[in-house]
């Protein structure tokens, strides 16, 4: 392992935010663990720019205003280089508004696709025309499924993931069963009861973590998993687990971060990881995968532009950059990373990924 100062100068801060409370807190331990990984790979090089990470772990999981008043003042210090983040894009949003492209702020999960984003926040997840909209068409050709029934949490995220699959119908009102719930919800009879649900085809899920886990056993509890399958882009192996292996039934999941064990990278990055982390570690699962591609996207950017100053970075990616390094993200096109998506099916606890999106 090189050598690296101790000065202000010769380190790089990234403050990381994970939620470690709330429905998203049951993957922070993954994520944490991967995000070290990642971190420990790029410091036993030559850290990014020559500089050795220090990073520090912000909870992601409070409210909105609370996560952005913390990071602020990390910003006020001046030593923050940049910024990655696992949450919600309610925090994500008021996140973006006190950094105001002073640092590069990378969010390693799945948004909205809004033409607003400010600058210098660098969208590591899909939108939901490349992810969730594709997945549905999938389901339609080879399930025939037509009509949808989608059951959400009441923030931006899952309101319009589900305006951009009702744009992609043949008609607004194959949605004919919508609702959203407050983050942390426990009861869904109001949803399961509704007489209509019966006559959706499946279900577009777009809740987070540990309410996706309670909505799966309360479904598979009504035996609707026999004759209607669900939908979701935010489904990881914790969630899985948490659900219990029965209540994964027919359901099928979108994503761009699945470790498929079938090539040679999916099992090198395993393997390193299991001897970072050690025997009892915490899975490597499809978020936390995104939180540790999210670093080194992070690191080969920099070693392509050659800072990580926003405006230059913004600059450089407006008509495409590719980057080279060990993310399955190949590059920015914009403030999007691109990559391939895939669609995998739950199996007990675990992902077949099944097709390309």
């Amino acid at each position: 392992m090189p050598s690296f100062g101790q000065s202000r100068d010769e380190t790089i801060e990234i403050v990381s935010i994970v939620p470690t409370q709330g429905p998203g807190g049951i993957i922070a331990p993954s994520c944490t663990a991967a995000i070290s990984l990642a971190v420990d790979e790029i410091n036993s090089g030559t850290g990014i720019l020559g500089r050795e990470i220090r990073l520090t772990t912000l909870d992601g999981g409070r409210e909105p205003h609370e996560v952005a008043t913390e990071v602020e003042a990390f910003l006020a210090t001046g030593m923050v280089g940049a910024i990655t983040g696992w949450h919600t894009s309610a925090v994500r949003r008021a996140v973006a508004e006190v950094v105001d492209a002073r640092v590069p702020y990378l969010y390693a999960t799945d948004h909205e696709g809004l033409p607003d984003e400010r600058p210098g926040v660098l969208l590591v997840g899909e939108h939901p025309d490349h992810q969730s909209v594709p997945a549905a068409a999938w389901m339609g050709r080879e399930l025939g499924v037509r009509r949808w029934a989608v059951i959400g949490n009441d923030y931006i995220w899952p309101r319009r993931t589900a305006d951009a699959l009702r744009r992609s119908l043949p008609s607004p009102y194959d949605i004919i069963v919508e609702q959203y719930v407050p983050l942390g919800t426990t009861d869904f009879d109001d949803f399961l009861d509704n007489p209509a649900l019966l006559l959706a085809d499946a279900v577009l899920i777009l809740m987070v973590g540990a309410d996706t886990a309670r909505f799966n056993r309360q479904f598979t509890a009504t035996g609707l998993p026999a004759v209607m399958p669900r939908l979701s882009p935010a489904v990881d192996e914790n969630v899985l687990l948490s659900a219990g292996p029965s209540a994964n039934v027919n359901l099928y999941v979108a994503s761009s971060f699945f470790l498929d064990d079938h090539t040679t990278e999916g099992r090198s990055r395993q393997a390193r990881y299991r001897e970072h982390q050690g025997q009892f570690s915490p899975a490597l699962t499809t978020f936390s995968n995104s939180t540790y591609e999210a670093i080194h996207l992070l690191n080969s950017l920099a070693d392509t532009v050659g800072t990580l100053d926003v405006e230059t970075i913004m600059g450089r990616s407006e008509h495409g950059l590719v980057l080279d390094g060990p993310a399955s993200r190949r590059g920015f096109l914009g403030n999007q990373a691109v990559g391939p998506a895939h669609l995998a099916q739950a199996n007990g606890v675990d992902f077949t990924i099944i097709d390309d999106l």
